[in-house]
Parts: C-alpha cells; structure tokens; sequence
C-alpha cells in the first residue's frame, strides 16, 4: 500500500513531461510549416519586388506631395457623401444582426440537432468566402448602380461574418441556466429567449459595434465600384488627377472613422 502510494506522485510529472514534449513538438511542427508557407510564397508573391520601394522613392514622393495641400473647397458635398456611406454601412450591419440572430442559433451545435447546424454554417460560409466587393459588383449588376448594392453587399458577408460569431458565443454558455428554466416546462424558444440570449447579449452587441466599424470603411471602397458613397467621388477624384480634392476626402474619411471608433467604445461602456 506504501509502495503503491509511493509511485503515483512519481508518475504525475513523467506525464506532464511527456505532455509538454508533446506540445513542444506540436509548436515546432508549425513554426516549421510556418516558415516552408512563406519560402514557398515568396516568388509567387512577388516579394522580390520589395527594392522598388527604395529605387523608386523619388516617384513615390513626387506622387505624394500632390496629397500635401488638401482641398476643401467642396466640403459640404464631401460630407454629404461621407453621410451616405454611414447610411450604407448602418443599414447593412443592422439587416445581418437581424438575420444572423436567428441563424446564429441554428448554427450553434448546443442548440440545434446535425441536420440543421450543418445546412447552416455551409449558407454562412458561402456568405463570408465571397469578399463584400463581389457581393457589390454582383447586386450593382441586378439592382443597378447606387447605395442599395452597397447595402446589400455589406447585408449579405456580415451575415456570414457575424452568424458565425454569434453560434460561437452560444456554443460557449453555460448550460445550467438553460437546464434550470428547461426543468420549469419552458418551451424551446423560451429557453433561449431567457437562458441563451442574456449570457450573449455583452458579446453579441460587441461584435455589432465591431463590424459597424468595420462597414464604414467597407462602404468606403464600395463606392469605387458604383456603390454610392464618398468611395465613389475618391475614385473619381484620383483618376481625375485632382489629388488636392482626394486629400480632402481621404481627412473626412479619416475624421469620421476615427469619431465612429470613439462612438463605438462609448456605447461598449453602456452597454457592456
């Protein structure tokens, strides 16, 4: 019995041992795939090409100062544009938070049975692997030119983005409130209602507030293609050559996504 109690303390750290040689393992493994995936990338991503940099800085520089006197004769119609692209991208965070809710908890393997989590995060893959540009190009193309394209385009890949997070954070409750209103002879929608939604609510507003962020900038590129918004006036403006009027525009772009950043971390502290 001594003995016996004896050799199991000696037993503890041999396995430790061999679980951080393990791990150790594991870790060089990557670090190793790691780098073969940048040796193997190196050419075909032309990174050979990263002396231009250096040769061609007189180029750069002369391009850049064009941007070094900003423009603002036409301001009020910047802002104006700039006002449009908030439009764009609020209107396409709020119909994906409306859709991914539902499609959030169909996702998560805790809430729903195989032959529903999988149908869904397939459809949400599709909506997150095809970029926003896509979505635009292909709704300018069925809709026509205009904000709605944008709206659309930023709807349907935050859909995928924000579902997934969404099915994530369910995926990571703790079931025993969830099983304590289930004893009381709840349905099933009450127990999300009541036992799902109140754990992931600080995580899901987060994650709204985030991608809204990021939808302003979005919708900033959207307009390039025909989206609407100050994108399309900054594409203008550069093909024109009028770099004084694009340095003006890229300040408002600059301002307004620094003062949404601000928003957002005000409205976390409420709501969080």
């Amino acid at each position: 019995m001594t003995e016996t109690s004896q050799s199991l303390p000696a037993a503890a750290p041999s396995l430790n041992a061999g679980r951080d040689w393990s791990r150790s393992i594991g870790n060089g493994a990557i670090l190793l795939g790691l780098a073969v995936a940048l040796v193997l990338s190196w050419g075909p991503a032309d990174m050979a090409s990263w002396t231009h940099l250096f040769t061609d800085a007189g180029n750069m520089a002369k391009y850049a100062s064009g941007f070094l006197h900003p423009k603002f004769d036409d301001w009020r119609f910047y802002v104006e544009e700039m006002i449009v692209t908030l439009q764009i991208a609020l209107w396409g965070t709020f119909l994906s938070l409306i859709v991914s809710i539902p499609l959030g908890i169909l996702a998560a393997h805790n809430m729903a049975p195989a032959w529903i989590v999988h149908p869904c995060r397939w459809l949400l893959n599709v909506f997150r692997a095809i970029h926003e540009v896509v979505w635009a190009v292909l709704f300018v193309v069925a809709v026509g030119l205009g904000p709605f394209a944008g709206v659309m385009a930023l709807f349907v890949h935050n859909t995928g983005i924000m579902a997934k997070l969404f099915s994530e954070a369910v995926e990571a409750i703790d079931a025993r409130p969830v099983e304590g209103i289930r004893a009381t002879g709840a349905t099933r929608v009450q127990e999300v209602i009541f036992g799902v939604i109140p754990q992931v609510m600080p995580l899901w507003v987060s994650y709204f507030l985030y991608r809204f962020e990021t939808n302003v900038r979005s919708a900033t590129i959207l307009g390039v293609i025909g989206a609407g918004g100050i994108g399309q006036v900054l594409f203008e403006s550069i093909r024109g050559f009028y770099y004084p009027e694009s340095a003006a525009i890229l300040i408002v772009v600059v301002v307004t996504v620094s003062l949404t950043d601000i928003l957002s971390q005000q409205l976390r502290k409420f709501f969080l």
